[in-house]
């Protein structure tokens, strides 16, 4: 798959920029992730994720990690393309997706998407997760996605296209979240507490009213809910 150029990369610094972050947690089909990568102002692969990128044909501006659970030979496939690659030690503060988080952000990225970044370790998935905070916390708009899930963190609002095929959860990161709002969901929320612990929030749906009823919306007055869009597999 084609990607920008350098000259592309460039112009898109001027201007908002998407980033595209591929870690090396499970993904099942490379073609869900193609309008990502086609959309994305800077593609990342985050250590083991090289070899999605590899299987996916994509020429990433920069691969980076420790390289703790990648192969000599993945590794110098991108060296040998002219790719940015950037090592860092095994012994650190910072998970490898935490780096190249902040590497985009440090870039520009005024929006940023996680794939692969739900693996079979919770630990990190969670991990992920927070992540969205300190995103969040930069006015960075953050997604972990994947081909059932997509995952996101608001304290304002946010505005979401409807499919008859998702699922709609909210569920409080902080303690409480405060005057939640919804429009276009089947159950509605107006000026709704929720806390921590109950699981209220689970498996909400759109309401279709009339055809051209395409968008739903959640607000919220004060604190930190997850958004999370999920099909069933």
């Amino acid at each position: 798959m084609k990607t920008k150029n350098k000259k592309d990369f460039d112009k898109a610094s001027k201007k908002a920029m998407t980033g595209f972050l591929i870690c090396g947690g499970n993904i099942e089909d490379y073609n869900f992730y193609k309008n990502y990568a086609q959309n994305a102002d800077l593609i990342i692969g985050v250590d083991s994720g090289a070899y999605h990128l590899k299987a996916m044909g994509l020429k990433p501006h920069l691969i980076l990690g420790d390289f703790d659970s990648i192969e000599k030979e993945i590794y110098d496939y991108f060296s040998n393309m002219g790719i940015d690659v950037r090592k860092y030690p095994v012994e650190k503060d910072e998970t490898d997706t935490e780096l190249a988080v902040d590497y985009a952000m440090a870039k520009g990225c005024s929006k940023i998407i996680i794939a692969g970044g739900i693996g079979s370790r919770f630990d990190h998935t969670l991990a992920n997760v927070f992540l969205l905070k300190k995103m969040l916390d930069k006015g960075v708009e953050g997604w972990i996605v994947n081909e059932y899930n997509q995952i996101t963190l608001i304290n304002e609002k946010i505005k979401i296209k409807k499919d008859r095929e998702i699922k709609v959860s909210l569920l409080p990161l902080s303690d409480a979240v405060d005057g939640i709002s919804t429009k276009g969901l089947y159950y509605p929320l107006h000026d709704y507490r929720m806390e921590i612990g109950p699981t209220r929030g689970i498996s909400n749906e759109f309401e279709y009213v009339k055809d051209t009823d395409d968008f739903a919306e959640v607000s919220v007055k004060s604190g930190l809910l997850l958004v999370i869009l999920a099909r069933d597999k």
